[in-house]
């Protein structure tokens, strides 16, 4: 079995330390950044590399593709998408142009990634918009509106299907409330379960049938209200997959963020011990891989179910003109709001 952990790398190639350091540990999959990315022949060798390393084809490599300001591949090679506000103020003037253009967006960019080797997209964010909170999710999100969160992040989620890219849904069981960066500290929610079923949760459980998701480092104080969610087996068991009903494959997030406490090694340990069937670790900093290596099992059996799930929804390749798409999409946000 992989070991139940995603790593980064550091630079725009593979050093030695690195391969040995894969081929050892045999993670589930990969995930690239800004600092990894050059030209589009750059990142097709590295990606191929990093599946040189565990031997498998198919082993998952991630990318944060949002559009605005979480954007890995940019210009002069690539395509600055919009951020995800865009898409729900076309909604607010014509819904059906909204949910076309969200799923062409993401079309253009799952042609993009899957190009370069890259198979999932950290892609939608389905987090709500709220008066008051953080700016670190603010135009990231479609709406403040759950019904049309969710309709357009479906919609996202099928573009990318379309394309031949697996979507990330994400942060379970929401973060738009937080006042704080999770990058930097750990944020503590007190709103009531019911508000938060009727707002926050409604998205991921209108998606729950999506093959992946990422969790929020978040207290939410009415349900587990001394672990946050990446580390509550309460919050991982009772809401996210029985009351959401969501049984994909479940991955931390960043486990190097600042919102958690204790080193990488028991970090990763809790994660998955709470219910998470992957941990992710991003910044490429061998140390704290090693650790989060010693510190995370390997993948369990409904990991393992999962994940072949999850691949199997994309096994037949992408679909569709890139081309085309863009030129429909760029007519779409010209005709609505200019």
């Amino acid at each position: 079995m992989p070991l139940a952990a995603i790593f980064g790398c550091a630079g725009l190639s593979l050093t030695e330390e690195e391969k040995s350091f894969y081929r050892d540990c045999d993670p589930v999959g990969f995930i690239l950044f800004a600092r990894n990315v050059d030209t589009p022949d750059q990142v097709r060798r590295l990606t191929d590399a990093l599946r040189e390393t565990v031997q498998r084809d198919d082993a998952p490599i991630l990318i944060d593709q949002e559009g605005g300001r979480v954007a890995r591949l940019k210009a002069p090679h690539w395509r600055h998408p919009p951020a995800a506000e865009l898409f729900g103020r076309i909604h607010a003037q014509d819904p059906a142009a909204g949910i076309q253009a969200a799923r062409l967006n993401a079309a253009v960019i799952g042609a993009e990634l899957l190009n370069l080797g890259l198979t999932v997209d950290c892609l939608p964010l389905i987090d709500l918009r709220f008066d008051g909170a953080h700016d670190i999710i603010g135009d990231r999100a479609f709406s403040d509106d759950p019904e049309i969160v969710a309709t357009l992040g479906r919609a996202a989620a099928d573009g990318l299907i379309d394309a031949g890219v697996l979507p990330v849904i994400k942060h379970i069981p929401g973060h738009g409330r937080a006042v704080v960066d999770t990058h930097e500290a750990l944020p503590t929610v007190d709103t009531s379960l019911d508000d938060l079923r009727a707002t926050d949760f409604r998205p991921f459980k209108a998606l729950s049938d999506l093959p992946i998701a990422m969790t929020a480092h978040i207290v939410y104080q009415s349900i587990d209200p001394l672990f946050p969610a990446t580390t509550s087996p309460t919050l991982i068991e009772d809401v996210i997959r029985r009351e959401m009903g969501f049984d994909g494959l479940l991955l931390s997030d960043d486990l190097s963020m600042k919102a958690l406490q204790g080193g990488l090694q028991e970090r990763a340990r809790d994660a998955v011990a709470a219910g998470c069937d992957i941990a992710l670790h991003c910044n490429g900093d061998m140390t704290e891989m090693r650790d989060v290596a010693a510190g995370a099992p390997a993948l369990s059996d409904s990991g393992v179910v999962r994940l072949e799930q999850a691949l199997s929804r994309v096994s037949g390749g992408g679909s569709g003109d890139a081309g085309d798409r863009l030129a429909e999409l760029d007519d779409l946000i010209f005709k609505t709001i200019g």
